[in-house]
């Protein structure tokens, strides 16, 4: 569980072009995360802490003068309408919510005629439930087969709970997609891939606009000692030489993925057996 709590007055208010999920990355409300992933990007100190925006009014402000003022949105694949932005790219907002001003946020997308906000997670929080977005903030539920999210992501809900949580909070309002992230290689992955798409066809009701987005594993060598000593485990699965090779990042960091060739084949067939099950879940990216 969380050690430590800290509520700090954020500094920096840059807004990052994001790219692919969605348009821009806001301002941090929050920094940190209990869950403790063996494949999360963040870098790990014990005990685990969390870090919580006090001056909420201040990153919205950013937020609404960046719209304002940059006001060059154009329909992609992140929204028709809106101008997205991701408002939990450092911890899992679901989770922490409690810690953070989270109505008054999602109460300024809500209003905002030309934002929408979004996060990804792995928590089913009922608390979110009894307020209605009108559809201006998307929720992403993570999903991977069950039996590898209790090796990598064992304090997260039950995947069932995330495929059942879908209808919930569609009904409530909300924009609802689901993450195939991170997507990991392994003898049978394809197999299970075919249950886990099997339980969403019988478990979500409300199959419109219930998008995808599909991110292979993307692993480094400073998680990976750490993984030695926390979940050694996890780098079975993790930590495959064979069929993975170094790329530099865009920011100079040195991340180990799939073989490119090798890759180009994984995700023809995610793909294939991904449209095949479920039809109705269009995949808005994959890589």
């Amino acid at each position: 569980m969380l050690k430590t709590i800290k509520k700090v007055n954020r500094k920096t208010f840059t807004i990052r072009p994001s790219g692919r999920s969605t348009d821009f990355i806001s301002p941090s409300f929050g920094h940190g995360c209990l869950y403790n992933c063996s494949y999360c990007y963040m870098k790990r100190n014990k005990p685990y802490g969390l870090s919580v925006a006090k001056n909420t009014e201040a990153i919205l402000t950013a937020i609404n003068n960046h719209i304002t003022f940059d006001d060059t949105h154009k329909p992609n694949q992140t929204h028709s309408e809106y101008t997205t932005y991701d408002i939990s790219c450092n911890e899992d907002f679901a989770l922490h919510a409690k810690y953070h001003e989270w109505e008054k946020i999602f109460k300024f997308f809500r209003d905002h005629p030309k934002a929408m906000g979004s996060f990804a997670t792995k928590y089913v929080n009922p608390d979110l439930i009894r307020f209605n977005p009108e559809g201006k903030i998307r929720i992403r539920f993570s999903l991977m087969p069950q039996h590898k999210a209790d090796i990598h992501e064992p304090n997260t809900s039950k995947i069932i709970d995330r495929i059942k949580a879908i209808d919930s909070f569609i009904q409530s309002g909300y924009d609802v997609h689901v993450n195939f992230s991170p997507i990991i290689v392994y003898n049978g992955w394809l197999e299970d891939y075919k249950y886990l798409f099997s339980m969403m066809n019988d478990y979500v009701d409300n199959k419109d606009n219930v998008l995808a987005e599909c991110i292979f594993l993307t692993h480094n060598f400073e998680r990976h000692k750490y993984n030695l000593e926390d979940n050694p485990k996890s780098e079975i699965d993790l930590w495959v030489p064979s069929i993975q090779e170094d790329k530099i990042s865009q920011y100079g960091g040195v991340n180990r993925r799939y073989n490119r060739k090798l890759k180009y084949q994984y995700i023809k067939d995610f793909v294939e057996l991904h449209d095949r099950i479920i039809p109705w879940n269009k995949i808005r990216y994959i890589f």
